[in-house]
């Protein structure tokens, strides 16, 4: 793979994967949507399905890693950190591609969900909120994620335990005979091995278990002009980022010890 292969082909996977995953966050979140209020069971499996998605699009120009996570544990599996800068930023520049299309496409919806008296009054700011930057604003989720309790250790632990799982099945499972990147039937394993870690490891901090799902559309949602969206919670930011990074990288050392 050419490093213009792996450029291009990152770039547009995530930005399918931010499209569709935060597609079915606005789906189930925003007023006048067909899906409104239709459960975490929907986003789980719209973000399990965007995962296969844009994975079958991307892998034969990149391998699909489409998750700095991923490409971290591959490198510490491989020891090949060559081609590590030009994944991460293409997924970082389709993370943010994608995020902006998915606001395209619910465009009016926004306008309807942020114009209604309710949200209004979330997103304003009380005397007991000095730093509205790092105030998450009605609609960050659709975005980004966060916690539902705030705990620095529980919320950094939850995401490096979600993405080692993630890494450890895509080591194991998923990777096609060059070792660098998913073959077809290891898009089908780890887009299942996705859903299961929604279900079972998501409910404490929405999963982000990859660095640009998170950082890319919150940087979109800090920069598009909404009305009355509130902060964009960057005092949180680093947790999702970081904690999947380690936890790429303790899954491909577990990998080295024990599978290798």
């Amino acid at each position: 793979m050419s490093s213009s292969d792996i450029f291009i082909g990152e770039t547009i996977g995530t930005a399918l994967l931010t499209l569709l995953g935060g597609g079915v966050c606005a789906a189930v979140t925003l007023k006048s949507s067909k899906a409104r209020n239709a459960g975490w069971l929907a986003i789980t499996f719209g973000w399990g399905f965007a995962v296969l998605i844009a994975a079958y699009v991307s892998a034969p120009l990149s391998g699909a890693h489409l998750n700095p996570a991923v490409t971290v544990g591959i490198a510490v599996k491989t020891g090949e950190w060559g081609d590590t800068p030009v994944y991460f930023a293409g997924q970082l520049l389709g993370a943010m591609l994608g995020a902006v299309l998915m606001w395209i496409t619910y465009y009016g919806q926004f306008r309807v969900h942020l114009a209604d008296p309710e949200h209004i009054r979330d997103a304003k700011l009380g005397p007991e909120d000095p730093h509205p930057h790092d105030v998450a604003g009605p609609v960050l989720g659709i975005f980004s994620t966060g916690p539902e309790i705030r705990n620095v250790v529980q919320n950094l632990a939850t995401e490096i335990i979600g993405t080692a799982v993630l890494i450890l099945a895509i080591l194991t499972q998923g990777l096609q005979d060059g070792g660098k990147g998913l073959g077809v039937i290891g898009v089908l394993i780890t887009s299942f091995v996705v859903v299961g870690i929604g279900l079972s490891l998501g409910g404490p901090t929405g999963y982000a278990i990859n660095p640009v799902r998170d950082l890319g559309p919150r940087i979109v949602h800090a920069l598009l002009p909404l009305p009355n969206k509130g902060g964009s919670d960057w005092g949180y930011s680093w947790i999702p980022v970081v904690g999947p990074l380690v936890g790429a990288a303790l899954a491909g050392g577990l990998y080295n010890i024990a599978f290798a």
